[in-house]
């Protein structure tokens, strides 16, 4: 039983560090809001303009770049219903970039809840051997303390496992939240640009 307590832990610390590498590589700032984008848009004046933003778009794969081409591709469209087509992909992107962070906050939640369940194991085994045998001396006492050591290591591994998870999904909760607020701060500036051109 112990066993299975220490599988599921390492099973859930290399699900941890993956997802954690993955979305530090997926969430990198020039992958989400590429500068060139950005400094291309801030070029954009003119519906004239809007070829060259769209190009820079595809050939730059990112969150940013498929809600700009989305929007620079229906500037026909009334303005209200491209903004409401923008604000659906929108939310369409912003879960594509929380893809995985569920899964770092339910280890937060699993990995100290095993450590627990492996010390009460071992626990339960060492004080039903002890009821068995009975503390008859020091050599059983010292015996008991170096048991209960190496019980309380499934609790300590469980919180080392959450720890650094805990951290990492704030931190990328929050990096989603910045991006967002980019991303809808850019597009917004956008639409209202080009629409204003066409009056």
């Amino acid at each position: 039983m112990d066993l299975l307590v220490y599988i599921l832990l390492g099973l859930t610390s290399v699900t941890a560090l993956g997802i954690i590498l993955w979305r530090a590589w997926a969430l990198r700032w020039n992958k989400v809001v590429p500068t060139l984008i950005v400094g291309a848009l801030a070029e954009c004046h003119t519906p004239k303009d809007v070829p060259t933003l769209r190009h820079l778009c595809e050939a730059q794969p990112s969150s940013l770049g498929r809600l700009l081409l989305l929007a620079s591709n229906r500037l026909d469209w009334p303005k209200g219903e491209n903004v409401s087509s923008l604000e659906t992909a929108a939310r369409h992107e912003i879960i594509k970039l929380e893809r995985g962070l569920f899964v770092l906050e339910i280890i937060v939640g699993i990995a100290p809840l095993l450590g627990l369940v492996g010390t009460i194991i071992g626990m339960i085994s060492v004080f039903g051997d002890l009821g068995q045998t009975g503390l008859n001396n020091m050599n059983d006492a010292s015996k008991l303390a170096m048991g209960i050591s190496l019980i309380l290591r499934t609790t300590l591994i469980g919180l080392l496992i959450s720890i650094p998870s805990l951290v990492a999904w704030t931190y990328f909760t929050k990096k989603v939240e910045v991006f967002a607020v980019e991303m809808e701060t850019l597009c917004d500036a956008f639409v209202r640009g080009q629409y204003r051109n066409e009056q």
